[in-house]
């Protein structure tokens, strides 16, 4: 993040939810990810909601405690595609998932997701998938147990180390834009509208 845009972050509301959409989902609002992870503060959950409606991103509540909401956000249409790729499938299914449609993945994702976020299950590789990235990564971080990575950005990186750099610098920059628009008056809404 460069110094400019570090100086912005550090005098916004970091509780506030435009706030948290620009910082934790920004690749996604502009397009260039297919899912991401939003945590927001429980209370917040139906301006979250109320963000993104018709806004072409769905919702789907994963878990919801006293205190935190996490949502996984994403483009219907390119989740159900890169999920319906013939690799994630194997893995899905390896890591038994028998309901391969889009509501019964997410079904069990959260089922796995919750048990992991209570202490009651280990984590849950297969969330990789359901952000979307890069199968080699998602194997690799299974095979390697998260170890032995060629590089660690948004992911832990196994395969074409020098394409994912790219990638991440184009999260990055995403994140950037974003933070200056609501730092210019724009509401996430109309930002959303923008690159809907």
């Amino acid at each position: 993040m460069c110094q400019e845009v570090f100086k912005i972050v550090q005098n916004m509301d970091l509780s506030h939810v435009e706030a948290k959409l620009a910082l934790q989902c920004a690749p996604l609002i502009t397009g260039i990810k297919i899912a991401n992870l939003l945590i927001v503060s429980t209370e917040d959950e139906e301006q979250v909601r109320e963000i993104l409606k018709k806004s072409g991103i769905t919702y789907y509540r994963l878990l919801r405690m006293e205190e935190k909401t996490t949502f996984l956000l994403f483009h219907r249409s390119q989740l159900e595609a890169y999920l319906y790729d013939p690799d994630v499938l194997r893995i899905l299914r390896e890591d038994g998932y028998t309901d391969l449609s889009l509501g019964g993945i997410l079904r069990h994702f959260q089922g796995r997701f919750q048990a992991h976020m209570l202490d009651k299950a280990g984590f849950p590789h297969e969330m990789g998938l359901l952000l979307g990235y890069p199968t080699e990564d998602v194997e690799g971080f299974i095979q390697h147990k998260g170890q032995n990575a060629l590089y660690s950005g948004y992911w832990k990186v196994y395969r074409d180390v020098d394409a994912k750099k790219k990638l991440f610098e184009a999260y990055e920059n995403a994140k950037e834009t974003l933070i200056c628009l609501l730092h210019s008056g724009q509401s996430m809404r109309s930002i959303i509208e923008c690159y809907k």
